[in-house]
């Protein structure tokens, strides 16, 4: 049976990577990360899990074990943050290069410096190029249930690439909620021993992985096969999260996950814990005060659901992005692959991005609402003078 636990986020997520049996855990610690590999060492210390826990030198060097351990067949399972991430950052070409289904909790933390252990979600959107599944979650039991589901859907044989699980430090990671432990019997008939389909390392039959070649040998080739495995892995999330719900009774909408769009002029879009305060505030705009707005929660930036957001944003009249992270020059790395959606369309909605929330600066329901009815004056414009807006700068 499934119980009933006040747990961290970061416990969440152990307690994730140990009912999906895993195998191996390379650790390195750093905050707000360092209780997830904690709680894991204590469950094999005690018994509870039967694994091999590997304290590594560097980030580098759990990232290194990660891969060999997988490549061997084995379930892998690790976590970071930040500088540790960043740390880790050639190594996340390699698992995926090498199409090893590892899953690693990424627990947000700022980027310094100025250094801080608190949040926004500067490290995981830094590493959207490395092909790795990136899966943002709101709160501790989504952290919780999207462990087993990111083992699901990576070693599915259609897909074959490394999973992040994101979720903010502090306000997640450290924060105490009522989370369902899942069922252990469940997860064992949702999450099957992993069983690798493509060739592991083995002593009796020598072989090389991720070799060096001296001309460009199939690599464009095998560059589009990760991209082809990344544009299936959409259907995969979808499909393990409905399995999810048929097994738990739990979904949470696959790529995405939406309240309010039908008959909605406008919509908010947001990822990661910031999705609580918003769908608070639409639900006050659309019940209250009769507004017609709309919510999206993104769930999955890697693979980022360009078709599929196109197809629920195409009837609106103006759409906000409220992200925690920004590509200096750019705006928001997420405002930007919005756009791309609709690089094709001559009735594109107004599309206007928020960098709010930078270095763990909370976000208030106020706030949010302050942008939402700013979006229904500015909805029937055909342009803004700024659509990148910085929020929260103080003495602006």
């Amino acid at each position: 049976m499934a119980t009933l636990k006040m747990l961290t986020g970061n416990y969440a997520a152990a307690y994730g990577a140990k009912l999906a049996r895993v195998e191996v855990f390379p650790a390195f610690p750093i905050s707000p990360q360092s209780p997830v590999m904690e709680k894991i060492a204590e469950f094999i210390e005690n018994g509870e899990l039967d694994a091999e826990f590997i304290p590594a030198e560097s980030e580098h060097s759990v990232m290194a074990a990660a891969i060999a351990a997988e490549a061997m067949g084995a379930r892998t399972f690790t976590a970071t943050s930040a500088q540790g991430l960043l740390y880790m950052h050639e190594n996340l070409f390699v698992a995926s290069g090498i199409r090893l289904p590892v899953v690693m909790a990424i627990v947000n933390r700022t980027v310094g410096p100025p250094n801080t252990v608190l949040n926004d979600l500067s490290d995981s959107l830094d590493q959207r190029d490395t092909a790795w599944i990136q899966m943002y979650a709101e709160n501790a039991q989504e952290v919780h249930d999207m462990i087993p589901q990111a083992y699901r859907i990576g070693e599915d044989p259609r897909v074959l690439l490394p999973v992040a699980v994101c979720y903010e430090g502090i306000i997640i990671s450290h924060y105490m909620e009522p989370v369902e432990i899942l069922d252990q019997e469940k997860v064992d008939r949702f999450l099957p021993p992993y069983r690798p389909t493509h060739a592991v390392l083995d002593p009796d039959r020598p072989m090389s992985l991720g070799q060096i070649v001296m001309d460009d040998t199939y690599i464009t080739e095998i560059k589009y096969q990760q991209q082809e495995a990344m544009d299936r892995s959409k259907a995969v999330i979808q499909e393990v999260d409905e399995a999810f719900g048929n097994t738990f009774g739990r979904t949470y909408g696959g790529l995405f996950q939406t309240e309010g769009m039908e008959g909605a002029e406008v919509a908010l879009l947001t990822l990661g814990s910031l999705a609580s305060t918003v769908r608070a505030v639409v639900r006050q705009l659309r019940e209250e005060d009769g507004l017609p707005i709309g919510f999206i929660k993104l769930r999955a930036f890697r693979p980022f659901p360009s078709q599929e957001l196109r197809d629920s944003l195409s009837n609106m009249k103006a759409v906000a992005v409220l992200e925690k992270g920004v590509s200096i020059g750019a705006g928001g790395a997420v405002f930007l692959d919005v756009s791309h959606c609709f690089n094709r369309r001559d009735d594109n909605p107004l599309l206007i991005d928020y960098v709010l929330g930078l270095g763990g600066r909370d976000v208030t329901f106020e706030e949010v609402r302050n942008i939402a009815l700013r979006l229904f004056e500015e909805r029937a414009a055909d342009s803004v003078e700024n659509p990148i807006r910085w929020y929260q700068v103080r003495g602006l």
